[in-house]
């Protein structure tokens, strides 16, 4: 993750790109190809991504009472493949695509967020509970299937996890009754973890993927000095 300034974007309805790395959709499939430099060691970072939807949604959802951000799963089932050269990694398996976007700094308006997507026999299960700075905290539950329906759904019940290294809060949704346990951490840093867990989802095991952010650690000055040497900028 490279921060650049305006003038490396270029977009238009069909492909996005920052810096030598871009997006292109064609209709069918999404094409990421990434070429960057990683950090704190300067290697190649060089491989594509594939993404073929097997749902699609339009519908975007509103995360706070002023209508300034916004939350859309595009892709809520999907396949993937990835195949890098630098380094040698290769995988296949099931995928999800989202985006966040909004007219304000996720940090004036939020001081946490817990994100949650489970893939099941029937479809995608996605838990979003945001926790507001002022006003209501919002909790949406999806449910989305492979036709690309998709249902609000009864919020799961919420269950405490244990802190990262980093302390930071965590906790998942899942059926009631039904304990959830972090398979692995993922990605541990001040403000922001992902995770693997397994829990019970609607009546069935399944995998987990997790995200929960800090943005009260986020906008702390120590954490804004550390974040170049996490995530350069040109």
């Amino acid at each position: 993750m490279t921060e650049r300034s305006s003038r490396a974007i270029a977009r238009d309805n069909q492909r996005f790109a920052v810096g030598p790395s871009h997006l292109e959709w064609n209709g069918r499939e999404l094409m990421i190809e990434v070429n960057e430099v990683t950090v704190p060691w300067p290697l190649p970072l060089r491989g594509k991504v594939r993404v073929v939807p097997t749902a699609l949604n339009e519908i975007a959802f509103t995360l706070d009472a002023e209508g300034r951000h916004r939350w859309q799963p595009i892709a809520p089932c999907c396949r993937v493949s990835v195949d890098f050269d630098h380094p040698d990694l290769h995988w296949r398996g099931d995928g999800y695509f989202d985006i966040n976007h909004g007219d304000a700094p996720l940090e004036r308006d939020f001081t946490s967020w817990q994100w949650s997507r489970a893939a099941t026999r029937t479809g995608t299960v996605v838990s979003y509970d945001t926790v507001a700075r002022a006003g209501v905290d919002k909790t949406i539950a999806l449910h989305v299937d492979p036709d690309a329906k998709l249902e609000r759904i009864a919020p799961l019940l919420e269950s405490p996890l244990r802190k990262t290294l980093w302390r930071v809060d965590r906790s998942a949704r899942a059926d009631a009754d039904t304990s959830v346990r972090v398979v692995s951490t993922l990605e541990d840093a001040p403000f922001y973890a992902r995770s693997h867990l397994a829990a019970r989802i609607r009546g069935e095991d399944a995998a987990v993927m997790h995200e929960s952010l800090s943005l009260d650690r986020f906008q702390m000055p120590i954490v804004q000095a550390m974040l170049p040497f996490r995530m350069p900028r040109w």
